[in-house]
């Protein structure tokens, strides 16, 4: 029988001054499916509770802890159904690890893990516990996204031969970690972020976004990481030639210097017959461009018959009103709900294959340990 409630999140992380917090209760109570009931948002029990009533929580499920948190909501009637980690990267597994002991599913900001053995560890345990666990790789929620990924997965495009993604950013120009800016300290702190900088920040989402298009997994790669501003600690520029598994080819460039950009993630991708293009800062519409035939511009809306099964399933609203950041998110958390569901009525394997996961966590952080190597040792270096 299907739930009649809402679903019960518990959050750790997202106290004031945090970017993703927000976004991941908004995103996660969109569809009405889901409501945010308890949490612990920082180490400091003051940010903590000023963060419970900003998010208008009940006092007695605001936690100076993520213990304390999940051993309360086990003894509740009305406990919390999973738990969202949105933490900086060096709590994800401890927190992930909890709360999977506790018997709680877990879904999780990118990346998965701070090291490539954590996210080793992770994916043992997420296995071993047998419950539902997602990514949030957000840019795998937009309708124009799924349709491009329905393309090359039907064939139309043909083989995949070339691939060039990009995700440009100019916030990092000055060291605004010096100004003491909460998402800048953290983000540049080898301890707190992880050894990789921009590689781990958005050059992740490049990687995953290539390997969840095309289908096509990377199988080596040669990068070159930089730290352009003087006395940062982690990286701020990137570039990667890639091989893939077809014997395609791919470039994959990162920078968090390119000053005047904003979140400039580009995908291109070319096929035999045909090729793809699409841009985050203009999301709601695909660029298709055949060998032999005209150019296409496929735009979203529910109204929109010719697109794919995959990409009308996603969209809210008709053509000409546009969809962005949040409801991409909060098609992620839609089927993580949908998943969890699933796996409540006894379904074995419910998370759905458009749905980031483990793997993808695993994939991800390896992605950024070979980067860093291939950088250091000057080499190709096989995945």
């Amino acid at each position: 029988m299907a739930m009649t409630r809402k679903l019960r999140m518990g959050m750790v992380g997202g106290g004031p001054g945090a970017f993703i917090g927000p976004v991941h209760k908004m995103a996660a109570e969109l569809d009405g499916r889901i409501e945010l009931v308890a949490g612990t948002f920082s180490h400091s029990w003051e940010k903590c509770r000023q963060a419970g009533e900003t998010y208008r929580l009940d006092p007695e499920r605001v936690y100076e802890t993520c213990k304390g948190m999940l051993a309360a909501e086990r003894a509740r009637p009305d406990g919390i159904d999973f738990v969202a980690v949105v933490t900086p990267n060096y709590l994800h597994l401890p927190v992930a690890l909890d709360a999977l002991e506790n018997g709680f599913p877990v879904i999780s900001d990118k990346p998965a893990t701070a090291t490539y053995p954590e996210a080793l560890e992770l994916e043992a345990a997420a296995k071993k516990a047998g419950l539902p666990y997602a990514l949030t790789y957000v840019y795998s929620g937009y309708a124009m996204v799924r349709e491009a990924r329905a393309l090359f997965a039907s064939g139309q495009l043909g083989q995949v031969r070339k691939i060039v993604v990009e995700y440009f950013q100019g916030w990092f120009t000055q060291l605004l970690e010096a100004t003491g800016q909460k998402q800048a300290v953290w983000r540049t702190d080898p301890k707190q972020n992880g050894p990789g900088g921009c590689i781990g920040d958005i050059g992740v989402h490049a990687f995953h976004l290539l390997e969840y298009v095309t289908g096509q997994q990377v199988t080596s790669l040669n990068a070159m990481l930089r730290t352009v501003v003087p006395g940062r600690l982690l990286d701020d520029d990137c570039s990667a030639f890639l091989r893939l598994e077809n014997g395609a080819s791919g470039i994959l460039m990162a920078s968090q210097v390119a000053a005047g950009e904003g979140n400039g993630l580009r995908l291109r991708v070319y096929g035999e017959k045909g090729s793809i293009d699409w841009r985050q800062e203009d999301p709601n519409r695909l660029h298709v461009k055949w060998h032999e035939g005209p150019e296409e511009i496929r735009t979203a809306g529910s109204s929109t018959s010719y697109l794919s099964q995959d990409a009308r399933a996603v969209l809210r609203l008709p053509g000409g009103h546009p969809e962005g950041y949040i409801e991409a998110f909060a098609v992620l958390y839609r089927e993580f709900a949908d998943a969890l569901l699933a796996w409540r009525e006894g379904q074995a394997n419910p998370m759905p294959a458009t749905l980031p996961g483990i793997l993808a966590g695993v994939r991800g952080m390896r992605f950024i340990e070979r980067a860093i190597e291939s950088s250091r040792s000057e080499r190709w270096v096989e995945f």
